[in-house]
């Protein structure tokens, strides 16, 4: 009967042991929070704050050139226009990107 038990004892000891090792692999494969930013994102993000550049110089090239054509102020109001289409385009880049940075602060270390 001593025999029986031991082995018994052994048993569960070893079992014991393989979920512990099976809990610990089953943690080390579970997906990783979301920081914010998801890779595959990122492209998309790229691409908005490019749009954001493009589209206030676009605008100041454009009521710069109508605005020159409408008052013959050739090339003034063009000029002055493009410095404001790429200063919005600039602050509105810069107000996308302040929203993207996350609230917390993120340490990497705690990830491994």
């Amino acid at each position: 009967m001593t025999d029986d038990n031991k082995k018994s004892e052994k048993m569960k000891a070893d079992l014991d042991d393989l979920n512990t090792r099976v809990n610990a692999a089953r943690e080390a494969n579970e997906p990783k929070q979301a920081r914010g930013i998801n890779e595959a994102t990122t492209y998309g993000i790229a691409t908005r704050l490019v749009a954001e550049l493009v589209a206030g110089l676009l605008v100041g090239v454009f009521a710069g050139w109508y605005l020159d054509r409408l008052f013959d102020t050739k090339p003034w109001l063009m000029i002055i226009f493009i410095i404001l289409g790429a200063s919005a385009g600039i602050i509105n880049v810069m107000r996308a990107a302040k929203q993207l940075v996350p609230k917390e602060p993120h340490d990497e270390d705690e990830e491994k």
